[in-house]
């Protein structure tokens, strides 16, 4: 059974960082795309970053340069790396997992984590 466990949201001011992480099991991430999703307030979810199974990464445009997603692959873990963070960064984040080692753009996700909160005050 595939589980997603994601950790590391909270409160932070504009400017601040924070880093997601997002443990499994169940599951080998070396071998798949792996992404993170948030949803602001009231809105729908988006794609924020992917990482395939090559180490390959895409990031959404309101991200590039400010967000860094990796792999640990000895403990199977997913990071996401926030750095100068805005307050229309805030909402839940989700770890979420594939079946192929390649991304397909921000769809075909099969496991999902329960999402992490992340709020950006200015």
């Amino acid at each position: 059974q595939v589980q997603l466990v994601e950790s590391g949201g909270g409160s932070v001011q504009a400017g601040g960082s924070v880093r997601l992480s997002c443990a499994a099991s169940g599951y080998t991430i070396s071998n798949y795309c792996m992404g993170w999703f948030r949803q602001p307030p009231g809105k729908e979810r988006e794609g924020v970053s992917r990482i395939n199974g090559y180490g390959a990464t895409t990031y959404a445009d309101s991200v590039k340069g400010r967000f860094t997603i990796s792999k640990d692959n000895a403990e199977n873990t997913l990071y996401l790396q926030m750095n100068s963070l805005k307050p229309e960064d805030t909402g839940v984040y989700y770890c979420a997992a594939a079946s192929d080692s390649r991304c397909w753009g921000f769809v075909g996700f099969h496991y999902w984590g329960q999402g992490t909160q992340v709020t950006v005050s200015s």
